[in-house]
């Protein structure tokens, strides 16, 4: 059936990658749909709304300057957590949650600093996942710090939206340019400052001095800081400084700073953040706006989140096995899965639908017995999912409830071309729709019904994992993680008769409660024994069997579960094979303690052979990211066909950032086309994990500014001490579902040609040793990130602009003895530059590519750039951007005229490094 204009547009505006749906769209140059969630653990204030408020108003304006009168901010909901007090002028939430907010507000984790920052991993130009704002940022003055609040918004917003970077890097705050000069990281370097070390302070008064050059690279000391002057004449760029005055804009083409070691550079091969804004997809139809009138304030929405509410919409037709199946997951759910207090519904479905259970408070044991002893016994009929959706709101109204805010899970493995009939009522209904299709024949607009709603979507096929799995993943959207069930283990196999499987699980000190071990088979119960980590033991007869003939077995483990490795042993005692599996879920051990967890979709929701897509995983405490640890991709065909990928971690390829808790890799090993799922496993071993206190694209912290020639320092940043800025976390186990994704177009296996280039070299190093060159880097694939490449090409010039414009056409390097490494493995190559003449002073650049043996080319890499130095007797220079009178330089200015023609004109003559620094001084 052919979708209306309508709903068509709704879904284009609506539907964003992977697990993520935000529901903000662009109409006639104004944002609509902009949610901010308050999180449930902060304190009621209404000073935080009032600020949210002015935040946003004042962020409007400042954002429909910078992108010169195209876009601003119209209509904002603000979500109310539960936990707050109820108020005449808080309505119900549609779709609105917190976890699928656009901009959180919450605590820090550990309390380490208040920095605004945005969670975002993809590529560039792909949107992020949310803004983090503190209620301390929110509420107390951050003005010299970070600038307004709301010129932080924008910088966020450019992050979250638009899939730009921040033009700063901490971790390389200096580089030498092209014209041998050291220089701060930034975009435009029309921002002026100096650079200093911070000798000794007390209040807001410093010693300093002037920084000293590193013998080993060139560049500054460690310790050496840019502070900017507080009155500027720049006007870019907002992701370097937004806190300076006259900073407006977005730094452009012709702004741009192509050299600076930042992430912008990296992940989007140095183009300017304008040309990459201007190529999003809100800016294709967004002309400026006429006139000179300033925009309309935007409009606020007060929104409090209500008693969660999921009615189980079942499909009972088709074969026995699939309802057995789906009452084994729908129980899982029930006892498991839902939080205590939830109001639960039931409807079955299949040519009509039939209420089976209005809603239930899920207080205690009796509550889901009610709803699970009415699980469908026999398989009839054929498919109406909406029927079902009606039945499902019916269900839910009848019990004194709006549709609004609540979530409907529908289940179904038939096929129904009547489901766009219901499009229009499902999205007036304000609800939730999760949507599962099991098995392949399943409706193929299914989906439509998650994406226009901001639910969940999975695909189960054979196996019951599949279904636990997704319905696991289906938990609170509050933002109460401690109230969210945690799945530990989830294990399939089909044994042999007579035969044991065994296995063990780790249970960490930060989940423990409402803890589960759950057993189900498809022939006959086997024996089961369960050992927790102080050698109690669990045998068949402790373990409750359920009175509908499931073949499910459950254990509910007393009190909270020993922290340590749990062991299990099942043995099949029937003569035939049968499919065992198990599934172990807790909660967080108590209400304040933060567990860890781990989230995971792919890239987008639909994908068109060839192109690829990416696996992300984020494993995190808190906000913090988990660091060092094994996370496994599964992904499944519609016919069972399984890929298995070791997720990385590593700043390399499909990662973005090294260390970041964000582990990811391509996925191009299409097996013909339809639904795929995919499943997360991050584990840990031998406590080789560990936490990292660090947080990534955050807004700039100033350490103060120059005024009037003097520095004006702002408060400190709380430090974090090298003892606790990585703190060991112990041995866990946690699975999840990412949901399901199409594909289309993609050949039968075995039959395609070779289309995936290998990847993008994006952390090539290099260095001078005496008379050498020292390259390093991550060994990219020969498909990506997989396998290992046929061959290098690296080529080097002492101009920055040959490799950048006019790679092919550079030196060549012999590299016959580099014999690439398998993807993710460090490579290391050291070569003479012949025929150019390392001298003191001498600059190189260097790229790469790698080459798959059918003559695939990846993209060039980053340039990397080698200088040898060797440091002056006086180590100590003035710093960035002040004056120098003293005679004794005015005699080398001269001479260091001549140094700026050669070096533009790529001669590089033997210059003492004196010579250089003073370059530096006077070129400032």
């Amino acid at each position: 059936m052919v979708l209306s204009l309508y709903v068509v547009l709704f879904l284009a505006l609506h539907l964003l990658p992977g697990m993520k749906s935000s529901m903000v769209n662009l109409n006639n140059n104004g944002y609509d749909g902009i949610v901010i969630a308050i999180n449930p653990g902060v304190p009621e204030d209404e000073k935080l709304i009032q600020n949210i408020k002015e935040m946003v108003t004042e962020a409007s304006t400042y954002l429909f300057h910078a992108t010169k009168r195209r876009v601003y901010f119209r209509n904002v909901s603000i979500l109310i957590p539960m936990t707050w007090k109820s108020k005449s002028e808080y309505s119900i939430p549609k779709q609105e949650s917190y976890d699928q907010a656009d901009v959180i507000v919450a605590n820090p984790y550990l309390k380490y600093g208040d920095d605004p920052y945005t969670l975002q991993y993809g590529q560039c130009g792909e949107r992020g996942q949310y803004i983090h704002f503190t209620p301390n940022f929110l509420l107390t003055n951050n003005l010299p710090i970070y600038g307004s609040r709301g010129r932080v918004f924008v910088h966020e917003w450019a992050h979250l939206r638009w899939g730009i970077f921040d033009e700063y890097n901490v971790d390389r705050p200096f580089y030498i340019s092209r014209r041998n000069t050291i220089e701060a990281t930034r975009c435009s370097t029309h921002i002026t400052g100096i650079n200093v070390v911070f000798k000794e302070c007390q209040g807001s008064s410093c010693i300093t001095r002037p920084c000293r050059r590193d013998s080993q690279t060139g560049l500054y000391e460690a310790k050496c800081t840019f502070i900017p002057e507080k009155s500027q004449t720049a006007r870019d760029s907002i992701m370097f400084v937004q806190s300076i005055d006259s900073v407006t804009e977005f730094c452009t083409a012709k702004t741009h700073n192509t050299e600076a070691p930042n992430l912008q550079n990296k992940m989007c091969s140095s183009r300017s953040t304008w040309d990459v804004i201007m190529d999003s997809d809100d800016f294709q139809n967004a002309s400026p706006m006429k006139g000179t009138d300033p925009p309309p304030h935007p409009t606020f929405s007060l929104l409090k989140s209500k008693q969660r509410v999921v009615c189980l919409v079942l499909d009972k037709s088709g074969s026995m096995n699939r309802l057995l199946r789906m009452n084994q997951a729908a129980e899982l759910y029930l006892i498991q899965i839902i939080e205590k207090g939830s109001l639960v519904g039931m409807v079955t479905f299949e040519s009509l639908a039939t209420i089976l259970n209005y809603l239930t408070d899920i207080i205690g044991d009796n509550a889901y017995e009610k709803i699970t002893a009415n699980l469908p016994r026999e398989a009839s009929g054929g498919t109406s999912i909406c029927s079902g959706l009606r039945a499902g709101f019916q269900a839910i109204i009848h019990s004194n409830q709006s549709t609004s805010g609540s979530e409907i899970i529908l289940l179904t493995d038939g096929e129904d071309d009547q489901i766009s009939s219901c499009f229009e009522e499902v999205k007036q209904s304000g609800a939730v729709i999760h949507t599962i299709a099991l098995g392949p024949s399943a409706a193929r607009e299914l989906e439509t019904l998650s994406n226009m709603t901001g639910g969940y979507r999975f695909y189960a096929n054979k196996d019951i994992n599949g279904l636990t799995d997704a319905f696991s993943r289906i938990s609170s959207r509050s933002g109460s993680i401690t109230q969210q069930a945690i799945q530990l283990e989830s294990k399939a196999l089909n044994i042999t008769g007579r035969k044991w499987l065994n296995g063990t699980v780790p249970v960490d000190s930060t989940v423990g409660n409402d803890t589960f071990f759950v057993v189900t088979w498809t022939i006959q119960k086997p024996e089961i024994l369960l050992q927790d980590p102080k050698g109690t033991k669990y045998e068949t007869s402790d373990f409750r069997v359920d009175k509908l003939n499931i073949r499910s077995a459950r254990l509910r483990i007393p009190g909270i579960a020993e922290t340590g490795t749990w062991t299990y042993s099942l043995l099949n005692k029937h003569a035939k094979s049968q499919m065992l599996t198990v599934t172990m879920t807790t909660r967080a051990r108590s209400p304040t303690t933060l567990p860890v967890i781990a989230t995971a979709h792919m890239s987008r929701s639909t994908t068109h052979y060839p192109s690829p897509m990416i696996v992300y995983a984020q494993v995190s405490q808190g906000f913090l990211p988990v660091l060092g640890i094994n996370v496994t991709a599964i992904i499944e065909t519609e016919d069972g066909h399984q890929v298995i990928l070791e997720l990385w971690d590593n700043g390399a390829g499909a990662d973005t950032v090294k260390n970041d808790g964000i582990y990811s890799r391509y996925f191009t090993e299409y097996h013909g086309n339809g639904r795929y799922s995919l499943k997360v496993h991050a584990q840990t071993r031998n406590n080789m994990a560990r936490l990292s206190l660090r947080q990534q694209n955050r807004a700039m912290y100033i350490p103060g500014y120059i005024e009037n020639g003097k520095i004006i320092l702002n408060p400190p940043r709380p430090e974090v001490k090298d003892d606790v800025s990585e703190a060991k976390v112990e041995d866990f186990s946690r699975l999840t579902s990412g949901g399901s994704f199409t594909v289309s177009g993609a050949p039968p296996a075995g039959s395609r040609t070779p289309v995936f280039p290998p990847g993008k070299i994006t952390d090539l190093e290099a260095k001078v040793k005496e008379d050498h060159i020292q390259l390093s880097w991550t060994a990219p694939g020969n498909v990506l990130d997989k396998g290992k490449a046929n061959s290098y090409i690296i080529r080097i010039s002492k101009c920055f602009l040959d490799l950048q414009e006019d790679f092919d056409n550079a030196a060549l390097v012999n590299t016959t003895s580099l014999i690439p490494k398998e993807a993710g493995s460090i490579e290391n190559f050291e070569f003479k530059p012949e025929p150019f003449k390392i001298e003191n002073g001498t600059k190189f650049y260097i790229a790469i590519q790698a080459i798959h043996e059918a003559n695939l080319t990846s993209e060039v890499s980053n340039i990397a750039q080698a200088t040898k130095f060797i440091p002056p007797q006086e180590s100590s220079v003035p710093a960035l951007g002040t004056k120098i009178f003293a005679t004794k330089f005015n005699l080398l200015y001269l001479s260091i005229t001549k140094l700026f023609v050669n070096v533009q004109s790529c001669k590089f003559p033997n210059y003492l490094s004196s010579l250089i620094l003073i370059n530096e001084l006077i070129s400032c």
